[in-house]
């Protein structure tokens, strides 16, 4: 008897696996399909994973297939020739891979803003500090020039007068990516390295050996860093501000959690946004003519455009980002002006390098 029984609950529960797995690839299992496998940066996995994605995919005729790797590994460790296209998350490092492979087009169907991602009481103690403040939009305002001024410092939380409410011992550092492998670093990167250099974008070998050492212990002196975006603000989500009191972020990975309402933004998380900022500028760049398929859909496709916003990034239909944010009263900024360009690929990679040597 009990042997039927447990014949019974394997058939049952393999019953089950299998409406999970038919459920799970609906829209996405079609016949004739055409597979397009592509290379993304993490923190847009979410979004390619969706069965409403796919789906929408798959009226076009396309199974879209994504592995993940960071922007700057795209360029520099990635096995391109695999893949129908890459998809990382700035200009840089997509006209890197344009230059490379010899594309002759690129997509940027959609761009995110770098924010910062914190908590109160943080948030309180960096106005104690000069470095939050509101701008006229009313949004929170995170000052770079003030921020280096305190790296400079050595400052640290405990050492903050009258700070009762997180006396931590460690230094107020933002908590970045590897500046190495992931794009959101180095987007920090090149916010910190515009102020550092005299509020101008970095263009010669002779700005970057003088700032070098001014951005290093703002990049160094963080100690491990993940290599990906999305793990990293995982660990945000999950850990909160005992481990990363503040960190920088898409705005788009925050957003999305406010836009679907589910749970995992707390009340005490808050999102403030740097000053200068730079904006995240998705970019396709494909490697055969099905990737450019994806390219156009996404940046054309009036579905895809709506769930990418869906997904906290602005697209080229601003209403369907504000719609969002006036029906769930994100705290999303309206107004950004004070947004800078990057350095090219060749000058960014030239300032990593010099941090980086500087590793003891």
């Amino acid at each position: 008897m009990k042997r039927w029984i447990g014949v019974a609950l394997a058939a049952v529960l393999a019953g089950v696996a299998v409406v999970a797995i038919v459920t799970g690839n609906e829209g996405d299992d079609r016949p004739g399909l055409t597979v397009v496998r592509g290379v993304i940066g993490s923190e847009k996995k979410p979004f390619f994973d969706d069965a409403r994605v796919r789906a929408a995919f798959a009226e076009h005729g396309l199974r879209v297939e994504a592995d993940t790797a960071g922007s700057r590994q795209m360029v520099t460790d990635v096995d391109l020739s695999r893949y129908a296209f890459a998809f990382p998350s700035s200009v840089p490092a997509a006209e890197r891979i344009k230059q490379d492979r010899g594309a002759s087009v690129t997509y940027s169907p959609f761009y995110s803003p770098m924010a910062v991602a914190t908590f109160e009481p943080i948030t309180g103690l960096l106005e104690t500090l000069g470095v939050l403040r509101n701008s006229p939009g009313g949004h929170p305002v995170f000052d770079i020039a003030k921020y280096l001024e305190i790296v400079a410092k050595g400052t640290r939380w405990d050492k903050i007068p009258d700070n009762s409410d997180y006396p931590a011992r460690k230094r107020v550092l933002l908590t970045t990516t590897d500046v190495r492998t992931s794009n959101s670093a180095a987007m920090y990167l090149s916010m910190i390295g515009y102020v550092a250099n005299g509020d101008d974008v970095i263009s010669s070998d002779e700005q970057i050996a003088k700032v070098a050492p001014i951005l290093a212990p703002a990049v160094l002196d963080q100690g491990f860093s993940e290599t990906e975006s999305e793990e990293a603000f995982e660990n945000y989500l999950v850990q909160g501000s005992g481990k990363t009191p503040m960190m920088v972020v898409y705005e788009a990975q925050y957003l999305s959690h406010v836009f679907t309402a589910d749970g995992r933004i707390t009340p005490e998380m808050r999102l403030v946004y740097p000053s200068p900022t730079v904006l995240s500028k998705h970019t396709l760049v494909p490697l055969s003519p099905p990737g450019s398929r994806v390219g156009e859909l996404l940046t054309k496709d009036p579905e895809l455009q709506s769930l990418a916003a869906r997904y906290g990034f602005r697209t080229s239909d601003p209403k369907a980002f504000a719609d969002l944010v006036a029906r769930t009263r994100a705290p999303a900024a309206a107004d950004l002006v004070d947004v800078v360009e990057p350095p090219t690929w060749e000058r960014l990679d030239r300032l990593i390098t010099a941090i980086d040597s500087t590793r003891p």
